[in-house]
């Protein structure tokens, strides 16, 4: 199959890599790592075995890649408003496009532009860093969860879900793609807010009995807000400890995606990770004060 890969962040270079590794042709749009990809490829430093790929097609304009198979997606929500650029010309009529963005709201912009019955979204549960230009660290779990946005279109959706478990990632197919948004942002919001406003890995906020309890009172918040929409069936409350048990069990001082960010000077995924939930909790009658007040105190100029 062909590939394209839009976002070659820490994401889109793991499982771009692995695609490859599985034998499809992939081809990556790159940024800052094209000289390096483009001369040296792709080094894997893995919990699952390092590889090295030292062929790997780079290029710099999507126009370069051509029409393909499948887009993958990786960006960062906030570059969302380039979807029509960088997308655009890599669609034919027979493309599907994964959106693997954290948040909510992606697959709708993607529709409007694209038509909703090539759309899927998948949720990553991907602990990984990018190193050196042309590496990434795989530093935890890496499972995927999709689904199709419309929900005649499961069976391609399963077989989405089948290509990536070939390529060596578990991947499941789910017909309640909204559902699984939700249990990602269950820990999303916390971590990724808490540790970039305090600058503090998640081993930190979870060894302190006054963060772990914020952890876990926000957690509940974006639980009740998720069932309060019309999700096939509710998350149970009980679902933050679990998640709690699974954060324990990352490496020590794992910083997430928007504590890097913020640490860098980078832009925030606000607006599809916090902005959008606390809206649709809001919309259905549930309040969220201390999402909210995460959310204004992230949001400071």
């Amino acid at each position: 199959m062909n590939i394209a890969i839009v976002g070659a962040g820490a994401l889109g270079l793991y499982y771009g890599a692995l695609l490859q590794r599985g034998g499809h042709d992939v081809r990556f749009l790159l940024r800052r790592d094209y000289e390096a990809i483009t001369s040296t490829g792709i080094r894997v430093y893995s919990i699952n075995g390092d590889f090295v790929l030292p062929e790997v097609s780079g290029f710099r304009r999507p126009e370069e890649i051509g029409v393909v198979d499948l887009v993958v997606i990786g960006l960062k929500t906030w570059a969302n408003d380039q979807y029509a650029a960088l997308v655009g010309p890599l669609v034919g009529t027979g493309t599907k496009i994964l959106t693997l963005q954290n948040g909510l709201g992606n697959e709708e912009q993607l529709a409007d532009l694209f038509g909703a019955a090539r759309i899927y979204g998948g949720v990553a549960y991907l602990g990984a860093n990018r190193g050196a230009p042309g590496t990434v660290h795989h530093l935890a779990a890496g499972r995927i969860i999709l689904g199709a946005m419309l929900a005649e279109h499961t069976r391609d959706a399963t077989q989405l879900a089948e290509l990536f478990s070939a390529a060596g990632v578990t991947c499941t197919a789910v017909t309640d793609i909204a559902r699984a948004r939700w249990e990602k942002l269950v820990w999303n919001i916390p971590f990724n807010g808490l540790c970039a406003l305090v600058q503090r890995p998640v081993d930190v906020l979870l060894a302190h009995a006054g963060t772990q309890e914020l952890v876990l009172k926000i957690m509940r918040e974006v639980i009740a807000a998720a069932n309060a929409q019309e999700l096939t069936e509710p998350i149970p409350l009980e679902y933050a400890d679990e998640l709690l048990e699974f954060t324990r069990a990352m490496p020590t001082s794992y910083r997430p995606s928007m504590q890097i960010d913020r640490a860098e000077g980078r832009p925030l995924e606000l607006e599809a990770l916090i902005a959008r939930p606390l809206a649709a909790g809001r919309a259905r009658g549930v309040e969220m004060p201390l999402t909210a007040a995460l959310s204004a105190l992230l949001d400071l100029p």
